[in-house]
């Protein structure tokens, strides 16, 4: 809350005007007279412009030099602000979270982790998994019950194959108890943020070894995510 002191006298509220009135003009007869320079040092003497182009381009510099000191004072603000929210977004370190992205990283310690949810209640689902070069890695359905769970990978293909650490994708088909299929299901990836960061004045949150903007943060959670194990099908 600012606090304004009222017991300053009149004359003194007046003498405080005039001087910031004075700082004022004279930071604007300072650069009048650097754009006055400026111009007359550029002008060419066997053709000098008349009066009223001589004054137009006195307004151009002066309006060039008002926004520079304008774009300066904005990246300072702007500087500013992305410190304090990476002050705040600091917080979010070994806190669980959910992105509205069906990307997922993949380490050697943490699985893949993402969750679900569908329109109606599903008894099924057919999980496919691609990796960063949108290639098919692993394809199996889990039985589910309900309208919403998740799904943890720790890498393992139904084949055996084990995949190296990276960002993967899953999308999901549905199916409801006759078989039917679910449309409008939606994905997002889970996990616990290990660092933030800022970049080009976004806050970036790395989770489980993948970057996303901190805008993309759908939940927040005080413990850190589940593990699922996709074998039994239990992603209730």
């Amino acid at each position: 809350m600012t606090t304004v002191n009222t017991n300053n006298t009149t004359g003194t509220a007046t003498n405080t005007t005039t001087k910031g009135s004075a700082t004022g003009l004279n930071a604007d007869f300072t650069m009048f007279l650097k754009l006055l320079t400026t111009q007359m040092q550029n002008q060419d003497p066997l053709s000098p412009m008349d009066t009223s182009q001589y004054t137009q381009q006195l307004v151009q510099y002066s309006q060039v030099e008002q926004s520079m000191s304008q774009t300066s004072t904005l990246k300072d603000i702007l500087a500013t602000l992305g410190t304090q929210n990476l002050t705040q977004a600091s917080s979010l370190i070994g806190r669980a979270v959910e992105v509205d992205s069906p990307v997922a990283g993949l380490s050697s310690t943490q699985a893949a982790q993402w969750s679900w949810t569908t329109p109606r209640t599903a008894t099924s689902i057919v999980a496919t998994i691609t990796d960063s070069s949108g290639k098919v890695v692993d394809t199996r359905t889990v039985d589910v019950k309900g309208d919403q769970g998740t799904l943890a990978w720790d890498g393992l293909t139904t084949g055996g194959k084990e995949m190296p650490a990276g960002k993967y994708s899953l999308s999901i088909k549905a199916l409801d108890s006759s078989g039917g299929e679910i449309t409008n299901t939606t994905v997002h990836s889970i996990g616990v943020v290990n660092d933030v960061q800022l970049a080009s004045g976004s806050v970036l949150v790395t989770v489980n070894g993948n970057e996303v903007d901190s805008s993309k943060l759908v939940r927040v959670g005080n413990a850190p995510a589940t593990n699922t194990d996709t074998s039994t099908g239990s992603t209730d």
